[in-house]
Order: structure tokens, then sequence, then C-alpha cells
């Protein structure tokens, strides 16, 4: 077996925005008359899109909202993002991000986002740290219908990339995704997708436990390694 391409989680794998998820959140709720709670957002939104983390957030508060009316809260909460991550200098990319996409590109593999992050935030900061164009195929959390752990979006960003490369005849057991939450994990492996879970948000020996490889950080991620336990063929 052969490992053809890399899937990519966004949040907590590309860019350390979390904590700025999290105030714009908190922020939605207080306009909503409604206070966050602790661990909330790890519970309801990590590793989530921003339409199942609001609607499952409002519900257990007992708010029943239609879809426009999520649609407009999500509107609002991008709109805050990308301002405040225009406005930011230096964006809070994770180290050894860029100098491992190089990496991959080097060795001719694909690389594709899958994440719950809606599709300008996550064009807004690939195209800022100038690796927009690495990435063949993009799937964002406006596109799918059904958040992480559903295996939904990875599915999708298979059949995009054998859609754009038709001689590539991808198959999920030739991909490897880099997750950061338990959500991101369970969704690649339910695809078939060996995970390799970074300790960005949670600790190594958590993910330990559930993907197929841990690292601490982008550091320590080897790619010909890698390379090799496919060519063994993954576990």
């Amino acid at each position: 077996m052969t490992l053809k391409a890399i899937l990519f989680d966004f949040n907590g794998i590309i860019i350390n925005d979390e904590p700025l998820h999290e105030r714009l959140i908190e922020q939605l709720l207080i306009e909503e008359n409604l206070r966050a709670k602790p661990d909330e957002f790890r519970e309801y939104c990590l590793g989530r899109t921003d339409r199942g983390c609001l609607r499952d957030l409002l519900s257990s508060r007992g708010r029943v909202v239609t879809d426009e009316y999520l649609e407009r809260l999500i509107h609002r909460k991008t709109q805050a993002y990308c301002q405040q991550m225009e406005a930011i200098e230096e964006l809070p990319i994770y180290a050894g991000v860029q100098e491992f996409v190089l990496k991959i590109h080097a060795a001719e593999l694909k690389m594709a986002v899958v994440s719950g992050a809606v599709r300008s935030e996550i064009e807004l900061i690939l195209n800022r740290v100038n690796i927009a164009e690495y990435f063949s195929v993009i799937v964002a959390g406006d596109e799918i219908t059904n958040s992480k752990p559903d295996p939904e979006g990875y599915l999708l960003a298979v059949e995009r990339l054998n859609q754009k490369y038709p001689e590539l005849n991808l198959h999920p057991s030739e991909c490897l995704a880099i997750e950061d939450t338990f959500p991101g994990i369970k969704a690649a492996q339910q695809a078939k997708i060996a995970v390799v879970g970074v300790a960005h948000t949670y600790p190594f020996h958590m993910l330990q436990r559930v993907a197929n490889w841990s690292v601490d950080c982008f550091s320590d991620l080897e790619l010909e390694r890698i390379q090799q336990s496919y060519e063994l063929e993954v576990a």
C-alpha cells in the first residue's frame, strides 16, 4: 500500500485559534442572553462545525432555533473571526506546519483540508501564510450536512481528490488524516482513514489510545517514517 494523500484538520492543527473561537461563541451566547458554562465549548464545539456546535449548545439550554436563525449566528461569528484575524500581523500558525506542507509537496503527495470551519475562514488563513496553493481540495463545515465525528467530510475529500485527479484512483486506506480532537479522529477512522493525533488540544497519552499514531507537535512528524508504515500496510 502507498500513501497518496494527507488530509489536514484546520483549527487546532494548522492554526492555534480555538481560544478565539471560544471567545466568539461566548459572545454569541451573551447576545442570546445566555452565559457560557465551564467546559461547554470543549464538550459541544471542539472538532465540530459551527452549525453543529451552536445547535447543540442552544438546544442544551432549551432553545430551539431554525436553520435560518443558525445561519445568521454563524455569519456573525464568521465576520468577527475574519475581522480579528485580518488585524493580527503574525498569525498563530503552529510551528512546523509550513515546513511539513513543503515536505509533502516535495514528495508529490496530494493535500486537502477537512474541517468544521467555514470556507472563508480557511481560505483567509491559508492565503495569509502562503500555503493555499498546496491544498488541492478544501472540505469546509458550511459544505457538509453532518459534523465530525460523522465521516462525511473525509469521504467527500477523497471523492473530490478523485474528481480532480482521476488517475490517482485514491482509496481512503491510501490517505492519512492529521487531527487534534476525538470527534476528528473518529470521523477519519470511520472513513477508513488512518490518523495521526497531534497533542495540541488534548494530552499525548489520551490521543495515543485512539489514534493510529500520536505526536506532541508537528516537528515530531516524520513523513518518511509514515510512508514506510504505509508500505508495510497500515494497521
